[in-house]
Order: structure tokens, then sequence, then C-alpha cells
């Protein structure tokens, strides 16, 4: 069969071209966000008033709570924070952006994005399946072994998604090293470039320890193995410490590919040079990589570690304050004497400013010692978990899909419906997390479907709820405008924003096979941020 009477559905099906591949991870990465998204506001539902709300059994309650909280937890950051920056991001831009016509082992990658799709179907058929998984995105033991629900679906779905990143990581990175268009150094790369470099090189280190966690997870209950069984001379603290090695890592690599995105973002929308680049490259991105794997016992600060390591710990998590600084002074310097254009993309960026604020400030009484053995466990950490990681990081992919939408689909996102949705969607989250850092310093426990001991709580979690159905309507409307414009949208020029960067001035919106309109080479004094040269 010619290539002009193949139907599409098998051009995507067996598609090898990094940027269908792309946008393959866009649209499961959105699937995962919606669902996730629903099982937070079942959540918000629940605790907005006490006792039963959804159904009147107690038990009944509970068991949904809990599979609420695994799912919400594991597909936000498994199924759609990582896939959707290191998978789509990515896949589609990093080849363009360093002048190469794909990834470099491209049949890698679509298998890479298959066994995506399957974890992700794995996870929803927890809701069809009679042992429904309810032991919340962390798996802990003793309950995730003596508990009757289906841990193996936990399990499975760790160590696909966990091949599919290790996959795409060993892929990219000798894609970045050795298929960079001919002239283009290391300094010249994009800063996202560099942050999917570090995140990669991140998951490659510490994948493999959190797949040994679950495994001995999946031996202990159904093979009889007593990893975690303290009256056989296990530990349940082993687990926690196996999977913390890798889960605070797994925050920079969100983190890092979000800062990427929100720097390319800002430059482009101020029309300047990345302030620092090198100190944001060599001394925050290195840094960050570096430090990642020294601050996961403050996970633990309450869990019986002895003094002398909570406060080493303390110390390193402080630390990595610092090349983390460097990233954001980049970001904030770019803005000085720029001409900002204030669109759908540079507002949710510049909320990005505000978010990454109040979850930095309120992270450092969590890295004391002295403070956080009263906080732990409260909603405090939950709020500031979300301002510094799940909102931002999702404010940033926001920000670039508007920021590429163009480039992707030849056509311009509404604008003023963009907007609508950014303004609902930050009043939305501020009004539901805020609630929560009040009600957690006076004490609410974290995970708790019920509350009658602390009857004075209602009201913040009310409050709560109403910011969580802003969530969904800007949410909804987001996304229907992404829907509504790809296919009939005002037709985009190839560079509309005037970018420096590869994949707007040397490519066609979208890009066509092959990806540029020439061979590319690199001058000597090139830069993706060559504003006003």
């Amino acid at each position: 069969m010619s290539a002009s009477t193949t139907p599409a559905w098998k051009e995507w099906v067996f598609t090898t071209d990094h940027k269908r591949i792309g946008v393959m991870y866009l649209v499961g990465s959105m699937a995962a966000f919606v669902v996730a998204g629903l099982m937070a506001l079942l959540i918000r539902v629940e605790q907005s008033s006490l006792g039963p709300t959804i159904f009147e059994d107690p038990t009944v309650v509970g068991d949904n709570y809990n599979t609420w909280l695994y799912f919400h937890g594991a597909a936000m950051i498994l199924a759609f924070l990582i896939p959707g920056l290191t998978g789509f991001f990515a896949n589609y831009f990093l080849p363009l952006m360093i002048g190469a016509a794909d990834v470099a082992f491209p049949r890698i990658n679509a298998f890479s994005v298959w066994l995506f799709f399957v974890a992700i179907i794995l996870a929803l058929m927890g809701f069809v399946i009679p042992d429904t998984p309810d032991i919340m995105w962390t798996g802990y033991p003793p309950y995730s072994v003596t508990t009757s629900a289906n841990t193996a679906f936990y399990v499975f779905t760790v160590h696909l998604l966990g091949f599919s990143s290790i996959l795409g990581a060993v892929n990219f990175l000798i894609t970045v090293i050795y298929m960079r268009a001919p002239g283009m150094g290391w300094n010249q790369l994009n800063v996202f470039v560099w942050t999917t470099v570090a995140a990669f090189v991140i998951q490659l280190i510490f994948i493999p320890v959190l797949a040994s966690a679950v495994t001995m997870l999946l031996f202990d209950k159904y093979l009889g193995t007593h990893f975690f069984d303290a009256a056989a001379g296990g530990d349940v603290l082993l687990y926690q410490n196996l999977f913390w090695f890798y889960s605070h890592p797994a925050v920079y690599v969100i983190f890092l590919p979000a800062m990427g995105v929100l720097i390319e973002v800002v430059a482009g929308m101020a029309k300047n040079m990345v302030f620092n680049y090198k100190a944001c490259v060599y001394g925050g991105i290195f840094g960050i990589t570096l430090l990642s794997g020294e601050v996961w016992v403050h996970h633990l600060y309450i869990a019986g570690m002895p003094d002398w390591i909570r406060v080493g710990q303390m110390v390193s998590t402080l630390l990595i304050s610092v090349p983390v600084g460097l990233m954001v002074m980049s970001l904030w310097g770019t803005l000085y004497r720029s001409s900002i254009t204030y669109n759908t993309a540079m507002l949710y960026a510049a909320a990005c400013f505000f978010l990454v604020l109040i979850g930095g400030l309120t992270g450092i009484p969590l890295a004391m010692v002295s403070m956080t053995v009263h906080l732990s466990e409260t909603s405090f950490v939950h709020a500031h978990f979300h301002y510094i990681m799940a909102l931002f990081s999702t404010f940033a992919i926001f920000a670039g899909v508007y920021y590429w939408f163009p480039k992707m689909t030849g056509k311009m996102a509404n604008e003023k419906i963009g907007k609508l949705g950014f303004l609902i969607n930050f009043a939305g989250v501020n009004i539901t997390f805020w609630p929560l850092f009040i009600i957690g310093l006076d004490g609410m426990p974290r995970r708790y479907w019920d509350y009658e001991m602390y009857p004075q709580f209602e009201p913040y979690h009310q409050v709560a709820l109403y910011g969580a159905i802003l969530i969904a309507i800007g949410m909804a409307i987001t996304i229907l405008n992404w829907i509504g414009s790809a296919i009939g949208g005002e037709k985009a020029s190839d560079n509309p924003w005037g970018a420096q960067s590869l994949e707007w001035t040397d490519t066609v919106s979208p890009p066509g096979a092959g990806n540029f309109k020439h061979e590319i080479k690199i001058a000597a004094d090139w830069t993706p941020y060559n504003y006003g040269k």
C-alpha cells in the first residue's frame, strides 16, 4: 500500500516520527490528568463536610477515598507530569532545538510511548477490578502487603512507566550527545535541552531503585518473602528509604524541565537573552542534579531517623535551594529591560513566578527538623507540595503548550478563551490551597477523609471545594480551547512570536518530515536567544 493511501490511524499507530510520538504523549498525559483531576474533585467533595459525604457507609467511604488518593497521586506524578515534560516536550521539541531530523533510536522511541499507554490502561483498570488498589501513590508496607487490594496493579504500572522512562532517557541522551547540528557547542543549547538532559540523567540513576523497592513489595505480598516484615527480621523503613531515594529526585525530574519550558517561554515573550546563562546551566541545573540524591531523608524525619542524620539532611535540603535560586534568578533576570508580550503563555509563566515563590518559602520550614516534625503529617505539606511542584509544573506545561501551539498545529490558540481559562485556574488553585496552609498549621492531618475531631476546619474545606470547582471549570475551558483552536483556529505564521530558537526560525508550522527547510549549520556566535543581534 502506498503512503498516500495508508489509513490515518496506521500512520499514528506505527509512527516513529518524534513529533507524532510527542503528540501521543500529550494526549495520554492529558487523559491521565483529567481522570486524576476528577479524583481530586471527589476528594474535595468528601472532605467538604464532617462525616460521610458521598457514601453513607463509612467503610465504603474509606475504601473509595483511598482509591481516589492512590490514583490521583500516582497518575498526576507518574502519568501526567513526568510524561508530559520528558515525554511530550522532549519528544516534540528537543530534536528541533538541536537541529536533528529525529531521535537517535526512533523505534525504541515508539516502543516507549506504547509502554506508557499500556501503563495508563493498566492503571485505569484499577477502577473496574474487584480488588481495587487502595495503597496511595507511595505503596507503603505493611498495609500494601497485608491489604486484600491488588498491589500487583500498582507494581506493574510503576514497572511499565519506569521502563518507558529509561528507554526515553537513553534515547535522548544519545540524541543530544551525537545528533546536534554541525557547529552547535554545549553553550549554544537551549536551557530546556539542558534541563531535559539533567532530568534523564536523574531518571537513569534512580529509577532502578524504585523498581527494586516495588519488586520487593511484590515478592513480600505474593511470594512470601519478608523484606519489610519486622517480625521476620525485615524493616518497613527500608521501603521508605528506597522509595524516597527515587521519589525526591523525581521532584527535580519534574521541576527541571518545567523550569526549562518557562525559561524558553519567558525569553521568547520578553525578546531577551537568558540572564546569566552559564550560572543557570552549570550552577543551577548541574547543582540540582548533583544534590538531588542527597535530600531524601527529609521525607522520613518522623520515621525514626537518628538525630545526626536529620541534621545532615536538613543542611543538604537547605543547600539545594542555592542552585534552585540560581535558576529562579535567571528566570527573573530575563525580564530585565525586556519587551514583554502578555499573551496566555506569558500569563501562565508569570503565575509560575508566584507559585514557585510561595512553594519555596513554605518549603524552608519543612526543611527544618524542629518545625517539620510538627508539620510533616499535616495539610501544610499537602499545600506546599502542590504549590512547588504540582501547580507550578502544570502551569509550566500549559504555558509551553500555548507558546508552541502555533508550531505544533499551524493554528493560533484563541487568546480570549485562553486568558479566561487562565484567570479561573489561577483563582481556583489559590482558593483551594491557601485554606490548607492555614488548617495545616493548626493540625489538620493529611489523608483523612473525616475530621470530626476538628469541626472548626469544616469551613476551610468548603472554601477549598469551591476552589476545586473553579479549577475544574478552568481546566475544561483550557482543554476545549486547545481542541477547538487546533480544528478551527486562525492560521499561524511559521514564527508568530519572533523567537530565535531553531524550532521557530528554520521550520514550517507544523514541521514536516525531516523537520528543517535546509541543512542546519551553526555559526560560532549563534545562540537560541540572539535577540537584538
